[in-house]
């Protein structure tokens, strides 16, 4: 369990580092930015390593449905997140939000909560949608001024759908390949 809150410890200071302290960052320059890019690698692997061997202690048995409507949330996440990719006009809803990314960010973070009950899971997935939740409030207060961008066609939003799908399909294939099985049996 350690490795884990260390490794989320890690990730929510490498991010909040420029937010928190941008003198410090500002004077690292560009050498900054492949110190961040490494402290977050290593907090993802502390993460995965942490969260793989932590011993299972569960809080809450999730009901059966919350898988359905975890399927349904990843989906979701993945075209929210997804949503602000595209050069100038954005899909919906990232001509309505000022943080898409991080709102299927937390929407993410969401649906892993509501199938997971034991502690490590409570831990990872509800750190990182803190760490979200605070990503937002130190940027809009960073920066409060916000202009909508202009609303995608048809094409980008046709895109955005089948990316979604095939990120959906190959997510699904890493949560197989890791030994969980991602569907109602």
């Amino acid at each position: 369990m350690l490795l884990l809150i260390a490794g989320l410890i890690l990730w929510i200071a490498a991010h909040y580092f420029k937010r928190l302290m941008p003198q410090q960052r500002a004077a690292m320059g560009n050498a900054g930015k492949g110190g961040v890019a490494v402290a977050i690698i290593a907090s993802l692997v502390l993460m995965v390593m942490g969260y793989r061997a932590a011993e299972f202690i569960p809080v809450w048995q999730p009901p059966a449905f919350m898988m359905h409507v975890n399927n349904t949330l990843m989906l979701f996440a993945l075209w929210v997140y997804g949503s602000s990719a595209a050069k100038g006009a954005k899909a919906w809803p990232a001509y309505k939000l000022r943080h898409p990314q991080l709102v299927g960010f937390k929407i993410w973070a969401l649906a892993h909560l509501l199938v997971n009950g034991d502690l490590a899971s409570i831990i990872l997935f509800g750190g990182l949608l803190g760490w979200a939740v605070g990503s937002v409030i130190l940027i809009n207060k960073a920066e409060p001024e916000w202009t909508a961008p202009e609303r995608a066609g048809m094409a980008t939003r046709v895109r955005l759908a089948i990316i979604t799908l095939v990120l959906y399909a190959l997510i699904s294939a890493v949560h197989i390949w890791a030994g969980v099985w991602p569907f109602p049996s």
